[in-house]
């Protein structure tokens, strides 16, 4: 699954453009690399996202596409 769209369903960036934008603008490292919106992200991941004044690391649990609010929080485990 693409990392902009990923970071959509699993609820931790609102709009899927805004995560393609927070990809291209080099905030987004998987396993430690800066990604590309279209970036894979595999099941066992490392993703970090950088923001302003801190940033936020977690492992992907699973992939799902259109899971509901309440199954968007077992996508991702925070690290």
């Amino acid at each position: 699954m693409r990392i902009d769209k990923f970071l959509k369903n699993a609820r931790i960036i609102k709009r899927r453009t805004v995560a393609k934008e927070a990809c291209e603008q080099g905030r987004v490292l998987i396993n430690g690399k800066v990604s590309k919106p279209g970036d894979d992200v595999n099941v066992g991941d490392e993703v970090q996202i950088n923001f302003g004044n801190g940033s936020i690391k977690f492992e992907v649990l699973d992939l799902k596409d259109n899971p509901g609010k309440d199954a968007a929080t077992t996508l991702y485990k925070e690290i």
